[in-house]
């Protein structure tokens, strides 16, 4: 197949495009700063239809990734980076596949698992789960961080490519060994001794690891009956405490240093990011992945854990 990966030059597109690549895909990343790489990569803006389109016309496959780096302090203008990289982006590439010749039979976007309600009680699946809004006494960055993802679903939902299958991947953490990722971070802190419970160590933390994503993704360009919102989760989300626990045992480390919410928050500052990113609780699972069939080989993070620390 000839899968065409818009914004694919980050850590989660690097994993689908090695992935795809290496079983003999025609890969063609398009990236904003294009750089040598094993798969063909070429330049696009994020925003407005160009020469770019011409790579979407006659592909099998579109996955859409693009979309600025939530890791940041949400001031004004990086609020304004990541909700307007996403829906523009989205709307490109659907006035892309619009004017194909030849449309893309399926056009997977990202979305994420964010769009969730912050809750304990019980997990969210596309059918049942609730969509956030309502954060109760959390941080108003909390609610833009839905917002966008709404805006995000929205500008894909109108894009009107009648000839091609659309697929909303609400996705959680994609756990890889690669440099510069979620795991990465993690595992460097849980070295240092630092990886202990954040806050009261209940919130959920929703993940998949990165051969599932590839494989989940397979499944989705495979079957023509799924389309809409699916979750992309492991169906073993377990609160932080625990995550942080087993990844320690992974790694044979004792001892991890905890630390309260309002400790997260000085760091967050200090780091410039969000203490939403690790203190909202995400209990994600993937029913429609499931109910169709598909099977992960990791479904539970302990053997995950110890998969991803293995090769480091």
């Amino acid at each position: 197949m000839k899968i065409v990966i818009p914004g694919g030059s980050g850590q989660v597109g690097t994993v689908l495009a090695r992935a795809f690549d290496g079983d003999g895909h025609d890969v063609v990343v398009l990236s904003r700063s294009p750089r040598a790489a094993p798969w063909r990569v070429a330049a696009w803006d994020g925003a407005t239809v160009g020469e770019w389109a011409r790579e979407i016309d006659g592909a099998d496959v579109v996955i859409n990734l693009a979309g600025r780096s939530v890791n940041c302090r949400y001031n004004a203008k990086n609020r304004a980076e990541i909700l307007e990289s996403r829906v523009n982006a989205t709307r490109a590439v659907g006035a892309a596949i619009a004017g194909s010749a030849r449309p893309p039979r399926v056009w997977l976007q990202a979305s994420t698992a964010t769009i969730y309600s912050h809750r304990y009680d019980a997990p969210n699946d596309e059918r049942c789960g609730a969509i956030g809004g309502d954060e109760g006494n959390a941080p108003d960055t909390w609610t833009f961080s839905i917002d966008v993802a709404r805006a995000w679903e929205a500008a894909f939902a109108e894009a009107d490519v009648p000839s091609t299958r659309k697929v909303a991947m609400r996705s959680a953490m994609t756990m890889s060994p690669d440099p510069g990722g979620i795991f990465d971070t993690l595992h460097s802190l849980v070295r240092l001794g630092l990886g202990g419970r954040v806050g009261d160590g209940r919130q959920f933390v929703s993940w998949v690891h990165h051969r599932d994503f590839v494989r989940a993704l397979s499944w989705l360009i495979e079957h023509e009956d799924l389309s809409g919102a699916v979750n992309i989760a492991s169906p073993g989300p377990l609160p932080h405490a625990e995550f942080m626990r087993i990844l320690r045992e992974a790694e044979g480390v004792p001892f991890g240093l905890s630390g309260t919410a309002w400790m997260m928050e000085i760091a967050a500052f200090i780091h410039r990011t969000e203490s939403e990113l690790i203190l909202k609780s995400r209990r994600v699972v993937p029913t429609r992945l499931l109910e169709s069939g598909f099977t992960f080989e990791f479904p539970q993070w302990t053997d995950a854990a110890r998969d991803l620390v293995r090769p480091r």
